[in-house]
């Protein structure tokens, strides 16, 4: 939209100022793990979920895509999960590494990041998943789950967004 508006004349402020903070909190989760773990280097990250929306295949302006393509540039191995999404044979999925289960993702992992919020990562069993990991640190782009139950669950939990709140009824 930004390009048709452009290609006509206008400049649409509010837009392109959306289109930064949206960038913003992609680097925002990168930043966060490498607060929580020193560095990059060396570390396994696992992306849970790919596409940009959950239903789809479709990898057009996946979040995902600049996550892996920044993690690899920081020097950790990334793994990833998707039940639909087919990224192209090129960088940065090239080397990343595909998994079939979001258990097997994680697997040995230093983090995770959910990063499209796939019905089975909210039903997914987060209490074997953590023991499986050298470090459940979890970062939930999506807000998918539940704060207090995954730091029951001995999660270091980062949440993506500040969590939605209710007026009192």
């Amino acid at each position: 939209m930004r390009q048709l508006a452009s290609n006509t004349g206008y400049h649409l402020q509010l837009l392109s100022a959306v289109i930064e903070v949206n960038n913003l909190q992609k680097r925002r989760a990168i930043q966060k793990l490498k607060d929580e773990l020193g560095t990059l280097t060396g570390m396994r990250v696992a992306l849970l979920g790919l596409t940009f929306k959950p239903g789809t295949d479709d990898m057009r302006e996946a979040t995902s895509t600049v996550l892996a393509g920044r993690l690899l540039a920081e020097g950790a191995e990334v793994r990833c999960w998707d039940p639909m999404a087919r990224p192209a044979e090129v960088e940065p999925w090239t080397s990343t590494t595909r998994l079939a289960t979001p258990e097997l993702a994680v697997e040995g992992a230093d983090a995770a990041i959910v990063v499209t919020e796939w019905p089975q990562l909210k039903e997914a069993d987060w209490a074997g998943m953590a023991a499986t990991m050298r470090r459940p640190v979890l970062f939930d782009g999506r807000n998918l789950l539940d704060p207090r139950e995954m730091r029951g669950l001995g999660y270091t939990y980062m949440g993506g967004r500040p969590p939605l709140t209710h007026a009192a009824e």
